[in-house]
């Protein structure tokens, strides 16, 4: 299985490469840039996806950790639902592109707008997790 999961994140990673050369070496064309943000919202979706079924998972296999599983599934939810509803009440304004037009469908800035605040909410959670282990780390 780990082998199996292994082949699928080199792949996942060779796609995601193959994305970000497009954009490179076309010069930040709209298509490349449009097709680069699509799979970077597949790949969110992804991995909430797996978030939530590893955690359903969880939840399946190890009763006395239902509450921690259930803990971090709101949690998730949480954090999606509130970034959706930030983006959504924000009233997305134009993106001006490099020759000079605009990225203005409200689906794509909301979306986009999605992806970066669970990014940061994520960040800020793993930075807040390290320096907690860190610091527990110090005084055992």
């Amino acid at each position: 299985m780990k082998k199996a999961l292994n082949i699928v994140l080199g792949l996942l990673f060779a796609i995601t490469a193959g994305f970000v050369a497009w954009a490179v070496v076309s010069g930040g064309a709209d298509v490349a840039i449009s097709w680069n943000l699509m799979w970077f919202y597949s790949l969110l979706v992804g991995a909430v996806v797996c978030i939530l079924c590893g955690a359903v998972a969880n939840m399946i296999q190890t009763p006395a950790g239902l509450k921690k599983t259930g803990l971090a599934v709101l949690i998730v939810l949480a954090i999606v639902g509130g970034a959706v509803g930030i983006a959504v009440s924000n009233g997305s304004q134009p993106i001006p592109t490099a020759e000079g037009g605009f990225f203005d469908d409200p689906f794509e800035l909301a979306i986009s707008e999605v992806g970066l605040l669970v990014t940061y909410a994520v960040a800020a959670a793993s930075i807040l997790a390290t320096i907690v282990a860190e610091v527990r780390n110090l005084f055992k």
